[in-house]
């Protein structure tokens, strides 16, 4: 509740000052999220919406997630939202009456935990019946007001806000069929409100057409409601981590008969077989992941926004035993490429081989496990595309139209989409691209930019006539809309894809052209526009196609094979509506029984501390640069899928990460899984003991295996981030269990203390292994290394997650475990705070260059790169590198630092040493020592 002073200063705020400024944090599922939605669209007002996760906690100074919550443009935040909607309501200049405030206060302290508990008992226990009589009071209350009334309304005439809330609170009950309701004047009421088009938007997208069914997430993390007589003070939004669950004696034993069936029965999974094609009567997935660009190095955001996050779903899919292929490959067409070739003096294929090289090197140290990497140069690539331009132009889906296109004069060349740069004419935001502001997402053609500016020279382009073919969207836009509404409604698309999907389609689709005055990119074979290329944005996509196609020669059994194959897009959210709405069109418009995406899974961006990333400021850990910094890939990997930007912006912090690091993998899973083996090898000479199962034990087991299955549940919707949290969770059981239990003085006492001793530590073992296949997607060298020191049976990766998902006992007694050893070292202050410091943005121009030179450059560049002879200003710079290196070397042998890294440095000066020779014109050869053979 806000009190009346804090309401007066938010009144005091001007509608002008408010619109377009203001955020509303929301998420799918929750009840109270409807109310909100609703009175923003009865009222109006303009206001960010931005989809999080439950758990996502967007008021800073609150412990616990609180949705909704509205930022205000003063900074202060309203997570109540009853307060948010009288609060909406009030800008537009409709007060609350005396009247509406009771209504209000009625619905938060008799309607809600009424409502709570018959919202659990329907969704989570399926006893529909039972919300008649658990709503009785609160509807009877509702049903005598509304008939002693005379007026449509709760407060007279015109719908206010208490309408809006109590109308969207009941929305979830109300509306399911299966729960009538009796109460003629509610009935009528509802029926009222049913009708505004506003409440019902409000609903589709909170609940996404799925009814009760809809809030099934949201409310099996909120803690069960005693009562429908108590006042619930437990906020509803209360962290399910913090709320101890409650396990029946049925789940206790469920669990126990589950673990004693043990491994016997289970296939070993078998061995990838390549080519890998879509079988009869299994899952076939094909995982697509956005192809990065090949003109730069790509930063973590990058990474976790495509590639990374793909590489988990891929993984724990083959762990699930479906049938999937994971393509990916760089993307190589293009202006960018172009200019980056220019800029390094090499030929626009020498810097695809280049940067290809670099891209291939940076994920595999993070190991991703791809079935194909490939790349767009290819011959497939402009076979491919050609084709399918040629079907789309026979089946009239092309136009042509003379446009107008910015040329710079200084460069003589026509500026591609993003490289020319203004002011949103939009939004104003200053930094629009040529094709899409990055702020607002809204479409853009260039020559409507505000002050726009060559983005290689920074002269302002003048305005010039090109003829252009275009794809006609308008016209392809029915067959779209009857496609995206099968594939938003069936597959799991995330909540900023549909977005940002029916943003575009509810501006209306226009003509889009898919072919620029370029020289490097695949030739459109139109003899009437034989010297341009396709667009980029038409070309790549097409990409997945044809890098499948270089993976095997049967590739349309993928890409033409609609009923048998689901297809999976990752990607950063800037990239959907190329994937959502342009690529599918063009397949459409070809209408040769493509495969279209299924499953459309966006990430949100993320940030590097306070900022953004820049290569040209040093800002930001680029993918090169995480292997130098001695903190293991799967360290990488583990922080980045914890902060992965699902729901809104997230932002890498070196704080953040070390915190993460010594909590939960060294102190938390790394604990556990350590003190497991260790009482196995200390106390039992190394073999798992006896279990005799207690009902502590098997309420464990009862949690563990409740754990896995959320676990499942989200990683099969693609929650990444979510499900980690599963992991982290069982291993917070195991150490309170291991607490609890105090093996380490049971095994000094009697035979029966000694019992329990041996139980305790085979079970925890047990769970250290069901550990290890859950983190395989994840972090999978930590997961090889907890198998081989536990020496597990390889059938325990695919028998837990295999089906709907069990833990089983799959190291029983007498099994002999390996050489145990922590698996997690500690990230100490001064070593984060000179990381921090390294790539903060104070490296010098030369510095940054060196950092991210390939390991091995391809000869035909080395021989580009040296013919331009001497350059004083690349010798100057070199210099300067060249002396800090070698401080950093020689400060690293008196810090008696590990051999590797000393090696890795030491390489880097020599490598700079040789760059230097060569800009100052001489021999990178080293001169011949006297009195030693050359």
């Amino acid at each position: 509740k806000h009190s009346a002073d804090h309401f007066s200063k938010l009144q005091s705020l001007s509608i002008s000052s408010i619109n377009g400024q203001m955020k509303l944090f929301v998420s799918e599922g929750n009840p109270h999220c409807l109310k909100v939605l609703a009175a923003l669209e009865v009222t109006g007002v303009q206001c960010d919406v931005q989809y999080v996760n439950h758990e996502e906690r967007v008021v800073p100074f609150l412990s616990r997630p609180a949705l909704p919550a509205l930022l205000l443009p003063s900074g202060l935040h309203l997570f109540s939202s009853n307060a948010i909607c009288r609060y909406l309501f009030e800008i537009v200049g409709q007060d609350s009456s005396e009247r509406c405030n009771q209504w209000l206060e009625w619905e938060a302290t008799d309607l809600q935990p009424a409502l709570l508990q018959a919202l659990h008992m329907a969704v989570l226990h399926g006893k529909g019946s039972e919300v008649s009589k658990v709503l009785q009071g609160p509807l009877n209350y509702l049903e005598q007001s509304l008939s002693k009334g005379n007026t449509p309304y709760l407060t007279g005439e015109a719908v206010s806000v208490a309408d809006v809330v109590l109308w969207a609170a009941l929305y979830p009950v109300l509306s399911d069929s299966s729960l009538a309701c009796e109460r003629t004047s509610v009935k009528a009421w509802f029926d009222r409100g049913a009708v505004l088009h506003s409440c019902e938007s409000a609903a589709q997208k909170v609940l996404q057409g799925k009814g009760l069914q809809g809030m099934k997430s949201y409310m099996q993390r909120q803690p069960a409601p005693q009562s429908s007589q108590s006042r619930d003070t437990q906020p509803c939004n209360s962290n399910p981590a913090e709320v101890s669950r409650a396990v029946s004696e049925e789940e206790m034993e469920a669990a126990a008969l589950t673990w004693s069936k043990g491994l016997n029965s289970c296939p070993l999974a078998a061995d990838r077989q390549h080519p890998i094609l879509p079988h009869e009567g299994k899952r076939n997935l094909l995982v697509t992941s956005a192809l990065p660009y090949v003109n730069n190095v790509p930063h973590l955001g990058n990474i976790i926004g495509c590639v990374l996050s793909a590489d988990v779903f891929s993984r724990y899919g083959r762990l699930r035993g479906w049938n999937l292929l994971f393509v990916c490959g760089t993307d190589e067409y293009g202006t960018a490429t172009e200019n980056k070739a220019r800029e390094e003096g090499l030929t626009p294929q020498q810097i695809c081989d280049k940067y290809h090289a670099i891209h291939s090197s940076i994920y595999k140290w993070f190991q991703i496990d791809f079935d194909f990497f490939g790349r767009t140069t290819t011959e497939k690539q402009t076979e491919i595309a050609q084709d399918i331009f040629w079907r789309i132009h026979k089946h009239g889906f092309l136009i042509e139209d003379t446009v107008e296109q910015l040329r710079c004069e200084k460069c003589q060349r026509f500026l591609a989409d993003r490289f020319v740069e203004g002011i949103c004419p939009h939004c104003s935001y200053p930094e629009a691209r040529g094709d899409q502001c990055d702020k607002c997402g809204r479409l853009i053609n260039a020559v409507e930019l505000r002050e726009p500016q060559c983005k290689v020279c920074r002269q302002t382009p003048v305005v010039r006539s090109s003829k252009h073919l275009f794809l006609d969207l308008p016209k392809l836009e029915p067959q779209l809309e009857q496609w995206l509404e099968k594939s938003t409604s069936t597959g799991d698309w995330t909540a900023n894809a549909k977005q940002i999907t029916r943003s575009w389609l509810r501006d209306g689709l226009k003509p889009r052209c898919i072919t620029r005055d370029l020289r490097w990119g695949t030739p459109v074979p139109h003899p009437d526009f034989k010297e341009k290329v396709f667009y980029v944005w038409f070309d790549a996509p097409i990409g997945y196609l044809s890098i499948t196609a270089n993976y095997t020669d049967k590739w349309e059994k993928w890409w033409k094979n609609p009923h048998q194959v689901e297809l999976y897009n990752f990607m950063a959210k800037d990239n959907v509506p190329f994937h959502s709405v342009v690529f599918p069109c063009s397949l459409l418009g070809a209408q040769d029984n493509y495969t279209l995406v299924s499953h459309l899974i966006a990430t949100e961006y993320l940030n590097y501390e306070d900022t953004k990333f820049s290569k040209s400021r040093g800002v930001g850990v680029f993918g090169d640069m995480a292997k130098d910094t001695g903190i293991p890939s799967d360290v990488w990997r583990f922080y980045l899928l914890y902060v992965r930007p699902e729901g809104q912006d997230s932002a890498f912090s070196w704080a953040d990460m070390a915190l993460k690091n010594n909590s939960e993998l060294l102190n938390n899973l790394g604990n556990f899984i350590n003190r497991a083996g260790m009482f196995v090898t200390k106390f039992f000479e190394g073999c798992v003991p006896a279990m005799e199962l207690q009902q502590e034990d098997k309420k464990l087991l009862a949690l563990v295996g409740w754990e896995l299955q959320q676990y499942i549940q989200l990683m099969d919707k693609v929650k990444i981030r979510d499900a980690l949290r599963h992991i982290l969770n069982i291993s917070r059981h195991g150490n309170q269990y291991i607490q609890v239990n105090e093996p380490w003085k049971k095994i000094k006492g009697g035979d029966t203390e000694r019992q329990r001793a041996g139980t305790v530590t085979g079970v925890s073992v047990n769970i250290a292994c069901l550990l290890s296949v859950m983190l395989l997607p994840y972090m999978p060298t930590v997961s090889q290394t907890i198998r081989d020191q536990l020496n597990a049976p390889q059938s325990c990766v695919n028998t837990m997650l295999q089906g709907t998902g069990t833990f089983v006992c799959s190291l029983s007694a007498g099994h002999r475990i390996g050489t145990v050893s922590p698996l997690f070292q500690k990230l100490e202050v001064d070593q984060i705070e000179a990381l921090k410091k390294r790539f903060g943005g104070q490296q010098t121009t030369a510095q940054r260059a060196s950092s991210t030179q390939p390991a091995a450059v391809p000869a035909a560049a080395a021989e580009v790169a040296t013919s331009n002879g001497v350059d004083p200003e690349k010798a100057k710079q070199l210099t300067q590198a060249v002396t800090e290196q070698g401080e950093k070397v020689r400060a690293l042998k008196a810090q008696k630092a590990e051999k590797a890294v000393i090696t890795a440095e030491v390489a880097k000066l020599l490598d700079l040493k040789k760059q230097l020779a060569l800009a100052e014109g001489k021999s990178s050869e080293p001169a011949p020592q006297k009195g030693k053979r050359k």
